[in-house]
């Protein structure tokens, strides 16, 4: 099945700066929005707390469930509406509570059905926290998005430049890199932005332009992401860690398909430029992207609409991020293999470059 003509000749390349301009304002604006509000706005599992979802049997609002809230100890709670207005549901979120979670529930819900007598209580969901565990969880997941990149690293490194032993001196090398200075007490965020900035710089100095492209790519996508879940003021929670680990395989997967025509047709159209080669691969690789694409979107938009409440923010940055990795993979992580390719033009130019 074909979306696209066979023939089509769209000039993706030709548009690259353009898609340079788009993407360095979404990721500026990203950044931007995260340094503002102090970095991700993290959930339970992350920043430690109390959880409750309550579902009433007739309508309240938020204000007046935080006056019941403070008549038992919890001062500083956020009620925040829970699915739909109809379902009459709640969260409440507080930092920390020195009560036993079972009795504490039992008390909020015995105290907000004597505050409102007609109102039928349901305690639907109770989740607790510890800071020290939450700090270890936010630890875990960056470096479980830092080695999935740098296992991704030296995987294209060997696929599609024979370079293996490359990547794995490389990986090697930053691992050894954060073991030592974590010895010294580094904050774990500092030392993961420390160390993309050391693999992407090696990436470069090496030539492993493969490698280089999926990585910018896949950085691309989980800044623009959580950047818009910041811009949302969505909460960044383990099935979001869960969700950009998806999306960074939903990425490579597009990148490994363009990258495999481009290889190919770099052996039989040898005699033509570097850029024609590549914009020749995305136009036949473009129907079976966008399928892929518009058929995965399509199940996780459903996800989005009728999966409910509980799912509905990893649903959410699924969309997200198969949007963007769609288009990271024709205008990112192609374009970087331009960008580093010798004798070719500026990026902003166009290549003049015939490869032999």
């Amino acid at each position: 099945m074909e979306l696209i003509k066979p023939n089509i000749n769209i000039d993706f390349v030709g548009k690259r700066r353009i898609a340079f301009i788009v993407s360095l304002a979404l990721v500026i604006m990203s950044i931007a929005s995260l340094v503002m509000k102090g970095g991700p706005k993290y959930g339970i599992d992350f920043a430690g707390g109390m959880l409750i979802q309550v579902k009433f049997s007739q309508s309240i609002t938020p204000g007046e469930i935080k006056g019941v809230l403070s008549t038992v100890g919890i001062e500083k709670a956020s009620v925040q509406q829970f699915g739909d207005v109809g379902d009459k549901e709640y969260l409440i979120r507080a930092e920390k509570s020195s009560e036993a979670t079972e009795r504490l529930a039992d008390k909020i819900k015995v105290t907000l059905e004597a505050a409102c007598p007609d109102n039928k209580v349901e305690i639907r969901r109770v989740e607790m926290v510890g800071p020290k565990v939450g700090k270890d969880l936010r630890e875990k997941a960056l470096k479980a998005l830092f080695a999935a990149i740098l296992l991704i690293a030296v995987y294209i490194s060997g696929r599609f430049e024979l370079k293996w032993i490359t990547g794995i001196i490389v990986a090697m090398v930053l691992l050894i890199a954060i073991y030592l200075f974590s010895m010294f007490h580094v904050h774990i965020p500092t030392l993961i932005v420390i160390a993309l900035f050391v693999t992407v710089g090696l990436c470069v100095y090496l030539q492993l332009r493969y490698a280089l492209g999926a990585i910018v790519a896949l950085i691309h996508d989980v800044i623009i992401t959580m950047g818009i879940f910041s811009l949302a003021d969505k909460e960044f929670t383990l099935p979001i860690v869960a969700a950009l680990l998806t999306i960074i395989g939903y990425s490579l997967n597009d990148t490994i398909i363009v990258y495999d025509r481009i290889r190919e047709n770099l052996r039989k159209y040898h005699k033509k430029s570097y850029s024609t080669i590549i914009n020749k691969s995305i136009n036949e690789t473009l129907s079976r992207t966008i399928l892929t694409s518009v058929t995965t979107l399509v199940v996780v938009v459903a996800l989005f609409m009728f999966g409910g409440g509980i799912i509905h923010d990893f649903a959410f940055a699924m969309v997200i991020g198969i949007i963007v990795g769609t288009y990271s993979s024709i205008y990112v992580a192609s374009m970087i293999l331009i960008l580093l390719q010798k004798g070719t033009a500026p990026f902003w130019g166009t290549s003049r470059k015939t490869v032999s």
